[in-house]
């Protein structure tokens, strides 16, 4: 047997990675040639149209003429307006996300009685099979998360005695679990990276019964499990505003892409996690955070506009923080003028900001929004100033919330899962396979017996 060393495997790692490189790109100019959208944008930054849902809908424009018109945004659930929803259920002192499940999945606002029964069904499903958490979860735990979740959620597949029956029965009852368990497998992944790469306690915490998605996931992530009532309200509304953002989404058209195969709800929910795992989608929050830590490192009086101004200047001509030019947690593909989303976040991360001594960090974040979102304008021309998105804020109410950077995406998970099984279920009842076309541009070619074929130098 040959052994080779580690860097004989690095050296011919790096000549094949040039060989893909050169094999493998494609130049944006040839979109533009064969008139392909690419990354399914049209050249005015709309979405390409590649379905139809009537689980969500985001809207950030209007159009006249094929010219994108800047407008304030909304979000609708169901066709019921986002920011309607958490005013009734916080005028009533009540959390608002297991609503919000019940409504994105069944299409209907619950009555009193039905999300009563709801909740006690959610409560019934909040418990994973015998020895689960200790030969799945803590015997094989993961410094990353999001890809325990993915890898846990795959797991459960062996114990579903009916794993792959799609009709809408099985499927919501699927899913129905899946939105129960997976806060408990977030948590409990959580604890274990903690204990065995943090070398930390392993603390495991039991959920309670009947009081809900929020406050479960802060009694079993804190080790004494000790919250206020206006935490439990604001990890709520965090929650409530990620639950679901269209069919257009990464994570969601992924859903609706591999739930059209045919294959189980766990192979398409583990798909939708790992497109939200990546950094230009669900990952995002942490870039936000990842940023301010900059910022408050290199400015040094927070409160000086100018010198903030500077930094920020540096930002986009990418001289400082990751050098790509982009202040993470500004602008959106869709939203223009506003982010309905960070707009109710914003507002209760002020509350929360009073209470906890931290008006400095909220005030900076403020700035930065508002500084950069005129440096942006004046740097991209646009006729509108672009607005912050949801991740402008997010990290900063995890962080208030004293919940680590570990389940920053995670949570943004165990939210969206329940806008990911509306739309699975919308899909498979379409039963349509999703089969889009790409335009080939390999040149056809004779076989080449091995003996004659050359390097590309020629050699």
């Amino acid at each position: 047997m040959v052994i080779r060393s580690n860097s004989i495997i690095e050296e011919r790692l790096d000549e094949l990675a040039k060989v893909v490189q050169s094999n493998s790109y494609i130049s944006p100019e040839l979109y533009n040639r064969y008139n392909v959208k690419r990354g399914l944008r049209n050249q005015n930054g709309t979405g390409v149209l590649v379905g139809i849902t009537r689980v969500g809908s985001v809207i950030g424009y209007d159009q006249t003429d094929g010219a994108k018109i800047p407008i304030e945004g909304n979000l609708y659930y169901r066709g019921v307006d986002m920011s309607d929803i958490v005013t009734g259920f916080q005028g009533d002192g009540r959390m608002g996300f297991e609503e919000v499940v019940y409504l994105l999945l069944f299409g209907e606002l619950p009555t009193r009685e039905q999300l009563s029964d709801f909740n006690e069904l959610l409560d019934a499903c909040r418990e994973l099979p015998h020895s689960y958490k200790e030969d799945v979860i803590l015997k094989i735990p993961s410094k990353n998360i999001m890809n325990k979740l993915q890898r846990t959620i795959l797991t459960l597949y062996s114990y579903d005695e009916n794993p792959d029956d799609t009709s809408v029965r099985n499927v919501l009852a699927q899913s129905i679990n899946l939105i129960a368990k997976t806060p408990l497998i977030a948590a409990y992944a959580y604890q274990a990276k903690r204990h065995y790469f943090d070398n930390q306690s392993l603390v495991l915490h039991t959920p309670k019964v009947g009081v809900g998605t929020a406050e479960n996931m802060l009694h079993m992530i804190r080790t004494d499990s000790n919250y206020t009532r206006e935490e439990v309200e604001m990890l709520d509304l965090l929650m409530v505003v990620h639950a679901e953002h269209g069919g257009g989404n990464n994570s969601s058209f992924a859903t609706h892409v591999v739930s059209s195969s045919g294959t189980d709800t766990y192979s398409a929910m583990a798909t939708a996690i790992g497109a939200l795992k990546g950094p230009k989608h669900g990952g995002a929050n942490l870039m936000v955070a990842s940023m301010f830590e900059e910022i408050k490192q290199n400015v040094s009086d927070w409160e000086n506009e100018a010198e903030l101004s500077d930094y920020l200047a540096k930002i986009l001509d990418k001289k400082a923080f990751d050098g790509k030019g982009l202040i993470y947690g500004m602008g959106h593909a869709v939203y223009t003028l506003s982010d309905p989303r960070t707009v109710l976040l914003k507002k209760k991360a002020q509350e929360l900001s009073r209470h906890k001594g931290l008006d400095r960090e909220y005030n900076l974040i403020a700035d930065v929004e508002r500084i950069s979102s005129k440096l942006i304008q004046e740097k991209t021309n646009k006729d509108y100033a672009p607005s912050a998105n949801v991740d402008m804020y997010s990290g900063f109410v995890f962080d208030m919330l004293g919940i680590p950077r570990d389940l920053f995406t995670p949570i943004f998970a165990v939210s969206r899962i329940a806008g990911w099984s509306a739309h699975r279920l919308e899909q498979i009842l379409d039963d349509k396979i999703m089969r889009p076309a790409y335009v080939n541009l390999s040149e056809l070619r004779p076989y080449t017996p091995i003996d004659d074929r050359m390097t590309p130098s020629g050699e």
